[in-house]
């Protein structure tokens, strides 16, 4: 399995953006489906955004036109950039590797999970 770490939480306004970090401890993710999943308090883990070796990416319904998933091979890294950020967003928000070599929706089947960070959004 894979050691991934995410970074780029916080706590910001309704309206404002947060770019939410991937990366792995000791390899690349470039041969990776990655995913982004969160889970606000009370409720279960969401399947948010997901993003194919190739760069095609999918959407939950929830966060389509306001959320932008990205890989730089450069840096190793998946990005989550979160725009026009909306209380109901709140939650820990975790990147995942697919146990598939290729993902068709933004729900992945997990192989293995960051440790989570917060994302606050509140005025």
């Amino acid at each position: 399995q894979v050691q991934l770490v995410e970074s780029g939480g916080g706590l910001v306004q309704p309206g404002g953006s947060l770019r939410l970090s991937c990366a792995a401890s000791g390899r690349t993710l470039d041969y990776y489906v990655i995913g982004w999943f969160r889970q606000a308090p009370g409720k279960e883990r969401e399947g948010i955004s997901c993003i194919n070796i190739d760069g095609t990416t999918y959407y939950a319904d929830s966060v389509k036109g306001r959320f932008t998933i990205s890989r730089d091979n450069t840096n190793h890294t998946v990005y989550l950039q979160m725009n026009s950020l909306k209380p109901e967003d709140t939650a820990v928000y975790y990147c995942a590797t697919d146990l598939s070599s290729r993902c068709l929706g933004a729900d992945i089947l997990v192989d293995s999970w960051g440790q989570g960070t917060q994302v606050t959004v509140s005025s």
